[in-house]
């Protein structure tokens, strides 16, 4: 085993693992150490208080109630919604559709945009390095419509051949899916020449921001993508809620994903006359709980600093790469340029 190297810069690390209390417990006699934040992130004393004190004092349904609770309740998602557009740089937080994470907003655009804008013999487009959750949706919208699905390959790196993306563009693409980090490889996709090739070909483009939004700074408006969906669990949130945004002209012509209460205007049994987005795809009962400690999460990361957890983050990533570095029968599977903390 070669030398170990010094340890990279960690003073933000110390500093900020009091504030985890899952990180106080041991494991076999040790402290916790936690390296699956690619599947989900723990949690913060500060989304985990924000999420007590909802439940303790303004527990209600929201927009439904004149009292007092139920005011509070809807204050208190709004202004998460309000947070939510911020932290994204939308135009207006009725851009902003809470969902219960990644997988659902990806198929909430499937299942209602898909069908109006695919056809058969139309073309999806998607990369190699795409999660689950960002291929079968296409595949069921596919089965439905008559489309089909076109896949870009990655180089030995990890790396989306923009070549070859560029060169499966056509006439026929209707949407392009992209992930913006691979959660696997850790690739970070280069957004704004991916969108501007499918723009230019009249396209569509659906971003999974998943592992991209907890960790650098994502601004819908400078990217120019269509839709792009995130989960609350991988960015120190509850999980069970997330976000899809979507342009508001999108959203406009889109119409209902599910039906019940909150996503209507007026029911009668002769019609039902739905309400505007964002409400007319948030059927049901919110997960209001959720959407406060999304609020808290989204605070906690301004607080910190996007920027300071990036470069705290490559300098982990250079160290951990270091140390495996020529150790006998391992080989590093993702090395891209630019990578997000995944080895």
């Amino acid at each position: 085993m070669k030398p170990a190297a010094a340890a990279p810069p960690d003073a933000l690390g110390r500093a900020l693992r009091d504030r985890f209390p899952i990180l106080s417990r041991e494991v076999g006699g040790k402290p916790l150490v936690y390296l699956d934040t690619a599947a989900t992130s723990q949690k913060p004393e500060s989304v985990l208080r924000a999420v007590d004190a909802y439940y303790r004092r303004h527990n209600a349904n929201v927009h439904r109630g004149v009292h007092r609770l139920s005011q509070e309740a809807t204050e208190a998602q709004e202004a998460t919604r309000e947070a939510v557009r911020r932290f994204l740089g939308a135009a207006d937080a009725s851009e902003v559709v809470f969902v219960r994470g990644t997988t659902e907003g990806i198929n909430l655009v499937a299942q209602a945009y898909g069908p109006t804008a695919v056809g058969p013999g139309d073309e999806i487009v998607v990369t190699e390095m795409e999660h689950h959750s960002n291929i079968v949706p296409w595949q069921l919208l596919c089965e439905r419509t008559g489309a089909r699905i076109v896949v870009a390959p990655i180089d030995e790196r990890g790396e989306l051949d923009l070549a070859a993306y560029e060169a499966r563009l056509g006439a026929r693409t209707r949407l392009v899916a992209v992930t913006h980090t691979s959660n696997a490889l850790g690739t970070v996709n280069p957004l704004e020449r991916v969108i501007a090739a499918a723009h230019a070909v009249g396209a569509r483009v659906l971003v999974d921001a998943a592992q991209g939004v907890p960790h650098a700074r994502v601004d819908v408006g400078a990217l120019g993508a269509d839709f792009l969906a995130f989960s609350g669990h991988k960015m120190y949130a509850p999980m069970g809620v997330g976000v899809l945004w979507a342009r508001r002209d999108l959203l406009d012509r889109m119409p209902p994903w599910q039906g019940g209460g909150e996503m209507i205007r007026s029911v009668r049994f002769t019609g039902t006359t739905y309400a505007p987005p964002p409400h007319r795809f948030e059927a049901g009962t919110p997960d209001v709980g959720g959407i406060v400690g999304l609020g808290a999460a989204i605070a906690f990361l301004e607080e910190v600093g996007l920027d300071r957890i990036a470069a705290h983050e490559a300098a982990l990533l250079a160290y951990a790469t270091e140390q495996l570095a020529g150790q006998p029968g391992l080989r590093l599977v993702g090395t891209a340029r630019h990578k997000a903390g995944v080895v």
